[in-house]
């Protein structure tokens, strides 16, 4: 009994720094283009992905074709706060090799071309 209560807790701490670098929650991008989003990052199958919930531009809230549209394609958790997948960019509509940083209620997001020789960078914060 006592080894499934040490492997328990031993679990529970293991699982921890996961939970506390989760991508999982609504993020507020930096501004681009003039304008900036709220991203919902959800579980989608093994991996995550942000949908474009709300967005803003120098006069406020307002209702761009883009909402609804996934951002964040397909991250996959490498470990430590760090995912790897595609990054949508709505101003020119493209899609980048994305890569993701997680750290509390900071997320570094970049999108790379050229297999990541050339790469754009954003940090969002959490707003949920």
């Amino acid at each position: 009994m006592k080894k499934i209560i040490m492997a328990a807790i031993a679990a529970v701490g293991l699982a921890t720094p996961a939970f506390a670098d989760s991508a999982n929650g609504t993020w507020q991008t930096q501004v681009d283009d003039g304008a900036y989003a709220h991203v919902t990052m959800r579980s989608c199958g093994n991996a995550v992905c942000g949908v474009i919930s709300r967005t803003f531009n120098s006069s406020g809230e307002y209702q761009s074709e883009n909402i609804g549209k996934t951002l964040v394609i397909d991250m996959v958790p490498q470990g430590g706060g760090e995912y790897e997948g595609s990054v949508w960019r709505p101003s020119n509509n493209k899609i980048y090799i994305g890569k993701m940083s997680v750290s509390g209620n900071s997320l570094a997001l970049r999108g790379c071309v050229a297999g990541g020789l050339i790469c754009s960078k954003q940090t969002w914060s959490r707003i949920d």
